[in-house]
């Protein structure tokens, strides 16, 4: 399966879920992104069966190791995004909103040299 915006922003949400809880499951993701049950079951359905989740027979939703690769990768791109437009006097809700989308379409090489930029501010 090709990885799209909205795969990888439900790989996001579940860390960001479970860096929060222990458990999460659909109705969580759900609630998090204010998306209807049908629509996350049937996201939920494609990631399990392009093994980057794993479901246990309680709902328990847990990663495959690329899952979790995946999305630790687009919440690292996200918070270096953030910091990057914050950095440039954007306000911090308005930086997470347009965070959120860059992370999704921005170049490795240009997401490297803002993480390099960044690196170098600190």
């Amino acid at each position: 399966m090709d990885l799209h915006e909205s795969g990888e922003m439900y790989l996001e949400t579940i860390l960001m879920l479970k860096n929060k809880n222990e458990y999460v499951r659909s109705i969580d993701v759900a609630n998090a992104l204010n998306y209807s049950k049908p629509s996350v079951s049937r996201a939920m359905k494609i990631l399990k069966e392009s093994q980057f989740i794993v479901m246990d027979n309680k709902g328990y939703i847990d990663f495959t190791e690329k899952g979790k690769e995946i999305a630790e990768g687009v919440y690292n791109r996200h918070m270096t995004l953030t910091d990057f437009l914050i950095s440039m006097g954007v306000e911090d809700e308005q930086a997470e909103n347009d965070a959120c989308r860059i992370e999704h379409i921005i170049s490795e090489q240009t997401y490297q040299c803002i993480k390099e930029f960044m690196k170098k501010q600190s």
